[in-house]
């Protein structure tokens, strides 16, 4: 049962880009390529994440910040803000390689709340948190996807 909360943000990037993807190839006639269903779909997926800084979860994700660091209720707050910041970029092509790397940099930075909920066997919403390793690997698959915006983008 723990698993949906952290599976959340991956179905929602997978069905964002089926969905973009789909309705860009086939009813708009190729004007949604692949980069573009990447980029709405990272955008909602960033939004979903948002969310939870600010809602029930505010408190979860404080506990998951790592004591060495300061202030951790602001820090989930600039982080909550840097995602949705993120999210508009991602929606604007021009804008959207900038934001892509700024995620990145944001999912490297955010990465220490992971180890620590983990290694703390802390929970989300009342469930317990994945192992580290699922954590990072998911991690990976979101570093790698606002990576490839980013590359593809500067071409």
């Amino acid at each position: 049962m723990g698993r949906k909360v952290l599976w959340h943000p991956f179905i929602v990037l997978i069905a964002l880009f089926g969905f973009f993807y789909v309705l860009g190839s086939v009813w708009l006639h190729g004007q949604f390529d692949w980069l573009t269903s990447l980029r709405l779909a990272l955008a909602g997926m960033f939004l979903l994440t948002a969310s939870a800084h600010w809602g029930k979860r505010r408190r979860d994700l404080i506990a998951m910040v790592p004591p060495a660091f300061p202030r951790p209720d602001l820090l989930v707050t600039v982080t909550g803000v840097l995602e949705v910041v993120g999210s508009v970029g991602l929606m604007l092509p021009t804008a959207a390689p900038y934001a892509a790397l700024g995620l990145c940099f944001m999912l490297l930075a955010v990465f220490p709340a992971n180890v620590h909920a983990a290694r703390q066997h802390l929970s989300i919403a009342g469930r317990p948190v994945e192992a580290l390793f699922l954590r990072a690997l998911l991690q990976l698959v979101f570093l790698a996807a606002t990576a490839t915006v980013f590359v593809a983008g500067k071409r």
